[in-house]
């Protein structure tokens, strides 16, 4: 990736920030509803455009175009609410975020954490996905969770602070390993996202939507290592009600034949079915503009153009 600019880095970080601080000015809900707003303006890239249609034409072949239209659009309309709620995660009380961020199954974290045995807790890009770390430490559970920086330094510096102002810590992916081993053989809490496409070195296949997906295998693999329970956290937004939940599942049983490589792409496909479900539930609240099946099997064309 070519080196950004000193007059490109400073200009995004000024945009950002700006965006941030006019929506933290707002209520909280008032900042949801027009960062929703906001977030119908990604309809104008056409290559967010294309992937997202690309995706929804993978995953739902028998939707009509205007109802994949639909998701799509809501789709859009989700990352702008993410926004919005973001933006307050410094500048509003807990007592007031609470009102908009509630949590349901925290005593699993609770029970698991009790177990010394380290604890993964995974997701995937479905709601408020940032919720899924910072809701816990709304709640008094805060934890680290690995990372994908971003690749301007002054946003990932401000988007670290919000991420990690109630206690959170970020680990970056692309030195983690040795860190993740230790926290979890410590009885330690680690998050972690599961539904980006990954590289081949990184990856197994795996079926998402019935097409074969390129998938860390990296949660499978330290818990098989290490006995580390497994817990899924999703946080979609419910219109009825208003607000974020932040659902937190029971810890996952994975078999254990004794043959790593097979257990591991069980337990991957475990890990992925658990997604999907999740996104068949809120499917216009998924990241479709992610270009989750790039990496393909050696031999097998590109998907997208």
């Amino acid at each position: 990736m070519a080196k950004k600019g000193s007059a490109q880095t400073n200009i995004e970080y000024w945009v950002a920030r700006l965006i941030l601080s006019v929506l933290a000015a707002l209520p909280l809900l008032w900042a949801i509803r027009i960062g929703s707003v906001i977030g119908r303006f990604g309809s104008w890239f056409p290559k967010l455009r294309r992937t997202g249609q690309r995706n929804l034409q993978l995953a739902f072949p028998k939707l009509t175009d205007g109802e994949r239209e639909r998701l799509l659009g809501g789709c859009f309309e989700n990352l702008g609410r993410l926004l919005g709620v973001f933006s307050h995660f410094r500048e509003t009380s807990t007592e007031s975020l609470k009102q908009t961020i509630h949590c349901e199954g925290i005593e699993h974290i609770e029970a698991a954490a009790r177990e010394k045995r380290g604890v993964i807790c995974f997701t995937g890009h479905v709601g408020g996905w940032e919720l899924s770390s910072y809701g816990l430490s709304l709640y008094g559970d805060p934890f680290r969770f690995l990372v994908r920086r971003i690749d301007n330094p002054k946003v990932e510096e401000l988007v670290d602070k919000f991420r990690t102002y109630r206690g959170n810590r970020t680990i970056d992916k692309r030195s983690a390993a040795r860190e993740m081993l230790r926290m979890l053989k410590n009885g330690e809490t680690l998050g972690i996202l599961i539904d980006l496409n990954a590289l081949d070195r990184e990856a197994i296949f795996v079926d998402f939507f019935g097409v074969k997906a390129a998938t860390t295998f990296i949660v499978a693999k330290l818990a098989l290592r290490t006995g580390a329970l497994v817990i899924p956290i999703f946080s979609p937004w419910e219109r009825s009600q208003q607000r974020f939940i932040v659902k937190i599942g029971e810890p996952l049983t994975f078999e254990r034949t004794g043959d790593e490589e097979e257990d591991t792409r069980r337990a991957t496909q475990l890990l992925t079915k658990v997604v999907e479900d999740w996104v068949r539930r809120y499917p216009d609240q998924w990241l479709w503009v992610h270009r989750r099946w790039k990496t393909r099997p050696s031999g097998e064309a590109g998907i997208y153009e």
